[in-house]
């Protein structure tokens, strides 16, 4: 068997029984979770850019619209994907080379499952597939350093987890992730440099074109199976050589992804967690503030510090590029004293205080603590006031990482933050309840629902 049939049997075989009593619960809470970012979004400029052209192309109304509406299985996709993932809210999972956000692949696997007219224990297998692989290649087969970017690794999982939430046998899974895989490999500048619109519909864009592959699979078209192992194929051409032992493998990788409890890049997290704390436990002020030297593990400082992936001080002018710099975070973070969507309204960015404080952090690689990454993310701010204080704050994880994961409760109380200015108490109970009730029901009762999110009027 090649790679990608192995990947196939393992997809294809796996039940709701495969799933642990721990990993339901949390899929449960990723699936809230990701639809309150979606549903946060829904007056995003991008988003209504986007809503316009799917309104005026149509397609066959298959799927149902978080806002309201249906489109084919592909657009759909799209569509609620680039709201999941446009306020950069959501999951992620940490591998010591590569940071992925799994929850974008609810889109996707909840088109299919819809599509077919399947369980809410269908969504939450499929679900759980495509963190798994995802999740597992992120490990194993990272691809940022090769100047690609995490949706590659994100082809395989869409193909796979929709593959299962349509029941394929393992041929036509096989031939859906292969298609899949060969054909959508995206460069890491959408997260370099000056950050554009496109760093939140990269994946959503994969992913609808992810879900093509498997309807053309599941209709009998072919791809390359040695799309892993083959010449000129994934392990020669991005990855290096690699192993999974897909026939053992488990679904319980969403143990180990963790929530944002900050509107900010994952690995910001616990960096915020520490400004607060100055700036809530010690008192500090932005008027107080001399300077501050942050200490960070590499990868953060590398994507989000002005390391290899670009400054990020000058011209933080937009969301995409704010919500990409810590130096902005955490000026914004001791100014308002929260980092949430209002936090990257274009008036805001530009204040002349957040921009004055964001060039007074200094942030700085250190070796130990990029050691200790991805089981910790190791932060300290050493803070300079100009009373001639020296304060001081460390953590090396935050409330929502794996070490200490959100309850039900505390996911229902940012689900809520993020949709009050949308949705109705009705409404929100309704999704919640269905959520958590999701393995006994259909997906049909969700989506019934979620088409009541109508967003703001005009």
């Amino acid at each position: 068997m090649t790679i990608v049939e192995e990947l196939a049997e393992f997809a294809a075989s796996r039940t709701f029984k495969d799933l642990s009593e721990s990993s339901v619960k949390q899929l449960k809470i990723r699936v809230l979770d990701s639809l309150g970012c979606g549903i946060g979004a829904l007056d995003a400029p991008p988003m209504k850019s986007l809503q316009a052209i799917l309104s005026e192309f149509g397609g066959a109304p298959y799927c149902t619209l978080i806002g309201g509406g249906k489109a084919a299985p592909d657009r759909a996709t799209y569509h609620n994907g680039a709201l999941i993932r446009y306020l950069d809210f959501n999951d992620s999972y940490l591998a010591k080379n590569e940071t992925c956000h799994p929850s974008d692949n609810l889109a996707p696997i909840l088109a299919a499952t819809e599509y077919a007219g399947l369980s809410g224990q269908d969504l939450l297998v499929g679900l759980a597939v495509a963190y798994e692989v995802q999740c597992r290649l992120s490990e194993v087969a990272p691809v940022r350093a090769k100047g690609f970017d995490h949706t590659v690794q994100g082809s395989y999982a869409v193909a796979a987890g929709a593959s299962r939430a349509l029941r394929l046998d393992p041929e036509r899974t096989a031939n859906a992730i292969a298609i899949s895989g060969t054909a959508l490999n995206a460069l890491r500048v959408t997260r370099t440099g000056k950050l554009s619109n496109w760093k939140g519909l990269a994946y959503p864009f994969m992913a609808s074109g992810a879900i093509q592959a498997t309807f053309l699979a599941k209709d009998g078209v072919t791809g390359p199976l040695e799309v892993f192992e083959g010449n000129k194929g994934f392990m020669e051409t991005i990855s290096g050589p690699f192993k999974v032992d897909w026939h053992s493998e488990g679904l319980d990788l969403v143990n180990k992804t963790i929530l944002k409890n900050y509107n900010a890049e994952i690995h910001s997290q616990s960096a915020i967690s520490c400004m607060l704390k100055l700036r809530n436990g010690q008192g500090l002020t932005a008027g107080d503030l001399d300077y501050a030297e942050v200490r960070i593990f590499d990868v953060a400082f590398n994507i989000i510090g002005g390391g290899e992936e670009g400054q990020k001080k000058e011209s933080i002018e937009t969301k995409e590029q704010a919500d990409h710099s810590l130096p902005y975070i955490l000026a914004v973070a001791l100014i308002d004293g929260k980092v949430m969507p209002e936090e990257y309204e274009a008036e805001r960015i530009n204040s002349q205080d957040v921009q004055t404080v964001l060039r007074k952090i200094h942030i700085k690689s250190d070796k130990e603590f990029s050691a200790k990454f991805p089981e910790q993310m190791p932060c300290e701010i050493r803070v300079h006031t100009k009373s001639g204080k020296t304060l001081v704050e460390s953590s090396g994880d935050y409330d929502g990482f794996f070490t200490r994961p959100f309850s039900w409760q505390e996911a229902s109380r940012k689900f809520e933050a993020l949709t009050l200015p949308y949705i109705d108490a009705d409404v929100r109970s309704q999704i919640e309840k269905t959520v958590a009730e999701l393995d006994a029901l259909d997906v049909s009762d969700l989506t019934i629902i979620l088409e009541e999110t109508k967003g703001k009027p005009d």
